[in-house]
């Protein structure tokens, strides 16, 4: 039999021993590995997303972000969640034209990010943007609430533009979890979300779930001890696409026909 996955192992605790008798003497080539875990993050209604749908009128979305956005720890570019994400919104909504332009940018502060909104992304006249922030300012320690002035301009902005947004939040990652204000920026996020009535898209509470059906994050996350890996990054853009799916009134018969 083949090896199994370190991140199945949880899954295979809770397996009754005669079930799991049977399971481990299926040969390699039927024990395929199982796919992320069924963890939901729900968001608040996308209505212009879903006119644009249901009008079945072309969608726009720009992933803006720094590194986890960018594609850091993925063994290629086409391994990056703003790809991966494509590619799971075309397959569930054949026939629909749509495209996820990646504005991840290694590095980059919620500041950097605001001073190339105009060209980086409302040039591109989205329907939609998902803007991942604040892994930076924890690691350099900068202040919440300056980060928190900075992101209500860029929302602001967004708004002024006729563009609905989603937020989202930092990984549970080693790097992240060290740094001092890492809560204090979840709370600043969470804050940001419900003043400004934007769907957050909570990361952090995701890669908790994950971890509870048996997918710990060393599995999702690269070397670095920051970033996701390719299974990271796939994981996260299921759980994204079914969140965005949803919210825009996606019927849950028809997305799981595809």
């Amino acid at each position: 039999m083949g090896v199994i996955p370190p991140y199945m192992t949880g899954m295979l605790r809770r397996v009754p021993p005669f079930l799991l008798l049977g399971l481990l003497s299926l040969p390699a080539s039927v024990m395929a590995a199982p796919g992320c875990p069924s963890v939901r993050e729900a968001l608040a209604p996308l209505l212009g997303v879903q006119a644009e749908l249901d009008a079945g009128e072309p969608l726009t979305i720009v992933a803006l972000g720094s590194s986890s956005t960018e594609g850091a720890g993925a063994s290629s570019p086409q391994a990056s969640y703003p790809n991966r994400l494509e590619a799971v919104l075309r397959r569930k909504l054949p026939g629909v034209e749509l495209q996820v332009i990646n504005a991840g940018k290694s590095g980059e502060t919620s500041q950097e990010m605001l001073a190339r909104m105009e060209s980086d992304v409302i040039a591109h006249d989205p329907d939609l943007v998902i803007w991942q922030a604040g892994g930076n300012e924890v690691l350099l320690g900068r202040d919440p609430a300056a980060f928190l002035d900075l992101m209500r301009q860029g929302l602001r902005r967004l708004r002024q533009a006729g563009v609905e947004v989603v937020l989202m939040d930092n990984q549970r990652s080693p790097r992240i979890l060290d740094a001092p204000a890492h809560a204090r920026f979840d709370a600043a996020m969470r804050l940001l979300a419900e003043e400004e009535r934007v769907p957050l898209f909570a990361r952090s509470r995701l890669m908790r779930g994950w971890q509870e059906a048996g997918l710990p994050p060393g599995e999702v996350l690269a070397q670095d001890g920051l970033h996701h890996n390719d299974l990271g990054y796939s994981c996260l853009a299921e759980a994204l696409a079914a969140a965005l799916l949803r919210s825009a009134g996606q019927r849950e018969a028809q997305l799981a026909a595809n």
